[in-house]
């Protein structure tokens, strides 16, 4: 099986765009396959179920992010830039998801879906702690700043995600991610 084929990606591309829009929940198997022009058979032939196909997508969304992350840390430019470059990536990696994206995703519609996204963040997270200890030898972040905080604070956000009285607050999960975001950067003080 070679997963670099064009029906793969027909099937990648076509389920994170439907997962992105509706959700995990509500898009069948039988929708993706319709709308990526693949047989049934075809996608048994890739992905065992829809879960699968679903880490698939996460992992390679959670692996160009890395890339991009480490991207902005080696650019040469000033600490301030960076920081709001990191801020524009986390924002575009929210754009265009629905709330059902978000929901199913974070919060646990389907619980092995949950975990994995859960134990992929916080692996991922791990993987840029060293990128954060760098940055902090570079004048990026604080000396003091202590990045496995970060990955512990960044889990409780799941827990937010799923809080009604919290999500209530925004009109958007996108919005309180976001807000999540800045908070942790620059704290209350207003910035550009």
């Amino acid at each position: 099986m070679v997963k670099t084929s064009k029906k793969y990606g027909d099937i990648i591309t076509t389920a994170k765009d439907l997962f992105w829009k509706h959700g995990f929940k509500r898009v069948s198997i039988e929708e993706i396959c319709q709308k990526a022009n693949v047989s049934k058979m075809t996608f048994y032939k890739y992905f065992p179920n829809k879960i699968e196909l679903a880490k698939s997508i996460f992992n390679g969304v959670v692996v160009e992010a890395e890339k991009q992350f480490k991207k902005i840390m080696k650019e040469d430019t000033s600490a301030d830039a960076k920081i709001r470059n990191l801020i524009q990536l986390k924002m575009d990696g929210t754009n265009n998801i629905s709330p059902e994206f978000l929901q199913d995703f974070y919060t646990g519609a389907e619980p092995e879906l949950k975990t994995y996204v859960e134990e992929r963040t916080r692996l991922s997270w791990n993987i840029l702690i060293e990128d954060f200890k760098e940055a902090q030898l570079n004048g990026v972040f604080r000396k003091d700043f202590n990045p496995e905080l970060l990955i512990k604070v960044q889990m409780k956000l799941f827990e937010i995600l799923d809080d009604k009285s919290v999500t209530s607050m925004f009109n958007t999960k996108q919005e309180l991610i976001m807000e999540f975001v800045n908070l942790m950067v620059y704290g209350i003080r207003p910035h550009k």
